[in-house]
């Protein structure tokens, strides 16, 4: 791989008292789908906005899957693993080392950012996942989570993030120590109004919490 600057990406500083947001769009998404998003949920926070580096059909994403669903684990762990180093670049080439770094993604970007949060704890502060569910089928976790802070936004009747799932990836954050937030809303796959509401609310919870 190219060195982790060749990766597409849009940076915004914002206020420097405030947390960078990491972006992760969904499938088929680009850098800049989910702007207008972290404007709504933490107008000062910085952006850290990449695109996907795997192509599907000529989709962007951020690891391979078998069909719907069925992700290739061994794919997502080394994936995750280049999106943390991406992130450690981004840390010292905009000078953003001593700001937090929450994780925001949608679907496909929120079941990346949430393996990196489990796999490199390091790496993030937080996880907001809109429509997200257990990335890592199979694979044993055994991180010390306690630093993490996670919300989780599904809808009850989401084929593409079904509750079992949910359940399962609660379960193995509540296990390993994390912070969990949880909300269930009527509804399939998507980010309802709802779901932004309740975000922008956890975000400014959390920057009160921590800044205290």
């Amino acid at each position: 791989m190219t060195g982790h600057h060749a990766w597409p990406h849009v940076f915004e500083p914002g206020s420097t008292d405030a947390p960078v947001l990491l972006l992760l769009h969904g499938t088929g998404g680009s850098e800049s789908d989910l702007l207008p998003l972290a404007a709504r949920l933490a107008p000062q926070a910085g952006v850290l906005s990449p695109r996907g580096p795997v192509q599907e059909h000529g989709s962007n994403r951020w690891f391979r899957r078998f069909g719907e669903g069925v992700f290739d684990v061994d794919d997502v762990i080394r994936r995750a693993g280049e999106l943390a180093a991406f992130l450690a670049w981004a840390r010292e080439a905009y000078g953003i080392g001593g700001r937090e770094v929450i994780a925001v993604g949608f679907s496909n970007g929120a079941n990346i950012g949430l393996a990196a949060a489990i796999l490199h704890p390091e790496a993030l502060d937080g996880v907001v996942a809109f429509s997200g569910m257990y990335p890592l089928e199979g694979h044993t976790v055994d991180a010390d989570l306690s630093a993490a802070d996670v919300a989780l936004f599904n809808g009850d009747a989401d084929p593409m993030a079904p509750p079992a799932s949910v359940e399962q990836l609660a379960a193995v954050l509540e296990s390993r120590g994390a912070r969990l937030t949880r909300s269930m809303r009527p509804g399939g796959h998507g980010v309802h109004p709802s779901d932004i509401t309740g975000a922008a609310s956890w975000l400014a919870d959390r920057s009160r919490r921590v800044s205290s």
